[in-house]
């Protein structure tokens, strides 16, 4: 660039210039007043990202809300919801954007309190590093020890451990010795590379952007000048090519391309490549940016590549390089954060999105839970909100991945509710377990139809569900007694019968009936495909494991009976004395009274004991049924 260069040119010369800086994605996070907000705003107008109609707002502001008696308040830049400035709290994730001349950055700025730490495990999903705030007159407290947890779960590996408000203890470095080793005690059991202390005045400037005359006794570098600096791209250039497949691009029948990111390595024209998890192999014939032709492609860039021949490849798969292809699995080990205000347990499914596909899975087991405070292990039953926990999940079908600590792109997950349709957790997959490559299933010559064929009548579950004493047990013997007199091969799964044998070592809590669940439906999809025709008779009182059970049979295989008998009813009934003693205390965790029932929404019939007879009711079954 010359001296006598027109502004035009000017212009131009700086926007190439920033259109090749990187961008650095950093997350500022700890426990509430810490400094966080004020922080970004200070870096934003220290980078002259503040326009003067932005500053005057701000100045104004500031006079309203702010917390500086009058002074610019810089904290007010970032929080923007009414609800934050009149509390003076963040509660959203809020993105600021500004650039240096060696960088560009994407901020995050996450709420401090605990009601709102989902909101922070969202915003630290997508970030390369994270600003640990520590307010110098506290330390560390038990949210930026939660904070940071969840930091080195979500796979942060390089994180600045900032010590503000340094200022008002004086600048002492005994202080800020104090704290730095304290938190490295606690950060012992973390998984984390680099920490970087750097003592701060968000609301001084001290150390943020230009060096604090102040503390003689720091030689290390301004927050600013560390963050310019700081390397968090060179394991994604340097491993193996991964290119998930996004969407499969056809605008006509000439051309079929699949679209996507490279998320790490490079991609080249001529390559070999392995779709996974099929595993079938092809070569890269064509790269794509719109209407440019690319040689090769690296990390981060968003491609449409061709392959040399025809390859059924969809959403969701995985093009890796051929040389170096990654794991196919379908059983996890996985390392979670629960973000659900619903609680979790092992043996309920859940849609999981990994990559650009998505999954049905079940939590098969909660290991532990971790500890916020000491990050030691605890035992845990239940995943609850804002709990961290190490688990072990089984996919529906395999799918390619990577171990989060190699590839977070391709190691990290969500879990959906499916009956919510909310997120409920961010996931973390560690390993992939043994069983999940050395157990294989055994295909037989001899399968359902034949059987069915043999039977003369189709197989299916009758699922009756309703309230302890709704009469579901006896409506289904009444049905049984009906259809083998119409040689119908039947069996009754009765929620006492099974709890004396298959489920005899679960209690009632709500895990336990979640696994109580599971397992029947396991058995009675079993006999199903033996040409059975299966009622099974338990209360099944979530809605989630309802549905789990329909989703293991083929459409036609599952018949659900609610038996909607009211409460006042049931109790009234009473044959074996449980409402009486739920009543007085004596039995915990009994449906209807201090457990909950979630009556079906749409069930595929509804019964009425209160103003129909058994006899009534075991007609209107059959006629609702397709056996024969």
């Amino acid at each position: 660039m010359t001296l006598d260069a027109s502004p035009k040119q000017l212009i131009n010369d700086f926007l190439e210039k920033q259109a090749n800086l990187d961008t650095l994605r950093f997350i500022t996070c700890g426990s509430v007043d810490d400094g966080k907000s004020t922080l970004i705003g200070r870096l934003l107008f220290e980078a002259g990202s503040i326009l003067d109609d932005q500053l005057n707002t701000l100045k104004a502001d500031s006079k309203r809300h702010g917390t500086q008696g009058g002074e610019i308040d810089f904290a007010l830049l970032v929080d923007g919801l009414a609800a934050e400035q009149e509390q003076g709290i963040t509660i959203d994730v809020a993105y600021r954007f500004f650039s240096t001349d060696q960088r560009k950055f994407i901020i995050a700025d996450t709420p401090g309190h605990e009601q709102y730490t989902r909101n922070m495990a969202t915003g630290a999903s997508t970030v390369d590093t994270a600003v640990i705030l520590v307010d110098a007159r506290h330390g560390a407290l038990e949210q930026t020890r939660r904070h940071s947890i969840i930091c080195s779960s979500l796979g942060i590996k390089k994180v600045v451990l900032a010590i503000n408000k340094i200022d008002l203890v004086e600048y002492n470095e005994t202080v800020y010795q104090d704290i730095i080793g304290a938190f490295n005690e606690f950060a012992k059991a973390l998984p984390f590379e680099e920490i970087t202390p750097i003592p701060i005045s968000a609301l001084k400037g001290d150390n943020v952007v230009a060096r604090s005359s102040k503390m003689a006794w720091y030689h290390g570098p301004t927050l600013l000048a560390h963050l310019e600096t700081l390397d968090v791209h060179s394991a994604e250039k340097n491993h193996p090519m991964r290119f998930p497949v996004q969407w499969v691009n056809r605008p006509n029948l000439d051309f079929r391309g699949f679209s996507g990111t490279v998320e790490t390595g490079t991609i080249s024209k001529g390559q070999a490549v392995k779709i996974l998890p099929s595993g079938e192999i092809a070569t890269v014939k064509k790269i794509t940016l719109f209407d440019q032709v690319l040689n090769d492609a690296g990390a981060g860039r968003a491609i449409t590549i061709q392959l040399d021949r025809e390859v059924d490849i969809s959403r969701g798969d995985l093009i890796v390089a051929a040389s170096e292809p990654c794991e196919v699995a379908d059983q996890f080990e996985a390392k979670i954060f629960w973000i659900d205000n619903e609680t979790g347990y092992a043996g309920r499914e859940f849609t999981i999105k990994i990559g650009t596909s998505s999954v049905n899975a079940r939590i098969t087991k909660i290991k532990h839970a971790i500890d916020v405070n000491t990050s030691n292990n605890v035992p845990s039953e239940k995943l609850s909100l804002n709990d961290c926990a190490v688990i072990t999940l089984k996919t529906d079908r395999p799918i390619p991945f990577e171990p989060f600590s190699a590839a977070p792109a391709l190691g990290s997950f969500v879990i959906v509710n499916k009956i919510t349709s909310q997120t409920a957790a961010a996931g973390m997959i560690s390993f992939a377990l043994r069983r999940s490559t050395n157990v294989h299933k055994q295909n037989l010559d001899v399968d359902k139809n034949a059987r069915n064929q043999m039977s003369g009548h189709h197989s299916k579950v009758i699922w009756f569900t309703g309230l302890s004493g709704s009469g579901k047990s006896t409506i289904a013997n009444a049905l049984e007694i009906k259809l083998h007199q119409m040689g119908i091969r039947t069996y009754i799964l009765d929620g006492d019968n099974i709890r004396h044998g298959l489920c005899n070592d679960l209690g009632f809590t709500n895990s336990d009936r979640v696994e109580n669940i599971r397992r029947v439906a396991e058995v009675a999809k079993l006999m199903v495909d033996a040409g059975v025709v299966v009622l099974t008779a338990f209360i099944s009182p979530f809605e989630s494991e309802r549905q789990m059970a329909r989703d293991l049979f083929e459409k036609d295989a599952f018949f659900e009976v609610f038996v909607d008998t009211p409460l006042e009813l049931a109790e009234a009934r009473d044959p074996k004395g449980l409402y009486k003693k739920a009543r007085a205390g004596v039995l915990q965790n009994f449906t209807g009274i201090d457990s909950p029932y979630e009556p079906p929404k749409n069930p595929d019939l509804a019964v009425f004991p209160q103003t129909c007879s058994v006899e009534e009711i075991v007609k209107e079954i059959l006629d609702n049924l397709e056996i024969q």
